[in-house]
């Protein structure tokens, strides 16, 4: 991955080249962290859901060139998938066919939700892509009026699985 700072429009270049996109090309807009759309709210940025734990470990272990600030701590697992390296313990990971028949995954993010919002994070803007994605998280967060309805106040034993998936969403299932 390279970083090319582009003078004229103050932009800068990222080239990927990892094990699913070859001299793909993006741009940062926006500096990291910052000028997220309104109604877009994440509660854990990706580092955070890195190093607390999810994806069961395997997601995105050949990215370290793209986000190397964030993989010094991640709980990884290259090989596997393994629910242990998960925070809670469990899998609430579907296979990246179902995510591909659901039509959930773009050309932009062949690895779906979670590397889409690495790239807005880090200020990649796409906004036709974004307003997807902004959609889908939206919507993952019915679960948490699930957990309210049928869970103590932070009981962590309550639906590990739904809170896992929450992680995943970058919402922090664990004060809930």
């Amino acid at each position: 991955m390279k970083l090319i700072k582009q003078s004229k429009l103050k932009l800068k270049k990222v080239i990927v080249n990892d094990l699913m996109q070859i001299n793909y090309i993006y741009y940062l807009s926006e500096k990291p962290g910052k000028n997220f759309q309104e109604d877009f709210k994440p509660e854990l940025t990706p580092k955070q859901m890195l190093e607390i734990g999810v994806f069961g470990g395997k997601y995105m272990t050949d990215c370290k060139k793209e986000f190397p600030k964030w993989f010094k701590k991640a709980k990884l697992c290259p090989d596997f998938h393994n629910p242990n390296l998960n925070f809670f313990k469990v899998n609430a990971s579907q296979p990246l066919g179902v995510w591909k028949k659901k039509g959930w995954i773009s050309r932009e993010d062949p690895r779906g939700w979670f590397q889409w919002y690495c790239r807005y994070h880090q200020g990649r803007r796409i906004p036709w892509e974004d307003d997807k994605q902004i959609r889908r998280w939206r919507a993952i967060k019915r679960h948490i009026a699930q957990l309210k309805k049928n869970c103590k106040p932070q009981n962590l034993e309550c639906r590990p699985v739904q809170r896992q998936a929450l992680l995943h969403w970058a919402i922090d299932s664990r004060k809930i």
